[in-house]
């Protein structure tokens, strides 16, 4: 009787089987398909140019074209750092003109075709979908040209790809 009773529960003898070929019939269909389609997605990135810290000593220079483009709720200011504005751009009933700032940029980009650098400086409260639209509108133009055979085709044009982005200085009295 001592001896049918040690350890106070009976033993199986029979070993348990873990059944995995379901899942291994799953990991046969599902790795090359995750591999295929890894390949087909892709991952468009910006590079942004973070202002310097202000604390750091400038240099006296020329006055050299520094263009800032300001994103207002009203409008859009497109200006040189040294000299002012050189354009302001009211929003149409659409919202905001970004063809108009296009073609200001374009005539900006003939008269400094070495310039490459651009600040946009926003308000608080602007939308993301509006930053994303005048980073667009700053780093590329897109044109339709018709050749000879009557074909239409996007043309499209580098203006200032290497773009800063910053807080907008808040106007006089408060507006």
């Amino acid at each position: 009787m001592i001896g049918s009773r040690r350890g106070g529960r009976r033993h199986n003898d029979d070993t348990a089987e873990l059944n995995i070929t379901a899942f291994m019939n799953l990991m046969v269909i599902l790795v090359p398909f995750l591999l295929i389609t890894a390949v087909f997605s892709r991952l468009a990135i910006l590079e942004l140019n973070l202002p310097g810290s202000s604390n750091e000593p400038v240099e006296p220079q020329d006055q050299v074209f520094q263009l800032e483009v300001i994103v207002r709720s009203d409008k859009i200011e497109v200006g040189d750092r040294n000299q002012g504005l050189l354009g302001v751009y009211p929003n149409t009933e659409d919202g905001y003109d970004y063809d108009a700032v296009g073609e200001k940029l374009a005539q900006l980009k003939e008269r400094y075709p070495d310039k490459t650098d651009a600040s946009i400086l926003l308000e608080q409260d602007i939308p993301y979908d509006t930053l994303v639209q005048i980073m667009d509108t700053v780093r590329v133009s897109v044109d339709i040209e018709v050749n000879e055979n009557d074909v239409k085709q996007l043309v499209r044009t580098d203006l200032f790809p290497d773009i800063s982005i910053g807080d907008a200085p808040v106007l006089a009295g408060g507006a």
